[in-house]
């Protein structure tokens, strides 16, 4: 097994990054529907929008990125083409950033579509605390996942899953 490594982020990497971003099935995104241009992702990463936000460095090549945003949001994203148990690599730097970044709880916005991911942090003791809806031209609507009632009125009223926020307490 290589060794796994958080690597700060520098010039360097942006084009790493923005070829990292533009592997995303869209039902894995739920901060943007079209992928931008590498000139607008290099102002938003130069903007520091996160916390922490780190490559991951797997042996001797980058795989993808970990960040903590300041609303104690954690993202793990890893590249496609990578063969070796993504589960194993992820759940080694969740444990990490867990570690090193101590919060009293950590949030994940997941697509509802993204199965996987969903999977990989119910096993890692996160919880689903609520569903975001969305419609366009009106405002989001959080509701927690046992208000049935609420969830079939806004689906009836046109409004969609957008994401599930998991969290995990400390």
């Amino acid at each position: 097994m290589f060794s796994i490594k958080l690597i700060q982020i520098l010039p360097k990497h942006y084009k790493f990054l923005y070829n990292l971003l533009s592997e995303r099935i869209p039902y894995e995104n739920i901060s943007h529907k079209k992928l931008p241009s590498y000139a607008n992702h290099v102002k938003f990463v130069k903007s520091k929008p996160y916390s922490k936000w780190f490559l991951i460095e797997y042996g001797d090549k980058l795989i993808g990125s970990v960040y903590l945003s300041k609303n104690n949001e954690i993202a793990i994203w890893i590249k496609k083409y990578l063969k070796d148990p993504k589960s194993i690599i992820r759940k080694k730097i969740l444990q990490e950033i867990l570690e090193k970044f101590r919060r009293r709880k950590y949030f994940a916005n997941i697509n509802p579509r993204n199965k996987k991911l969903i999977n990989f942090y119910k096993k890692n003791e996160f919880k689903l605390i609520y569903f975001t809806f969305e419609i366009k031209c009106k405002k989001d609507e959080n509701v927690k996942p046992n208000d049935k009632k609420r969830i079939d009125l806004l689906k009836k009223n046109g409004y969609n899953i957008t994401q599930h926020v998991y969290y995990f307490l400390k």
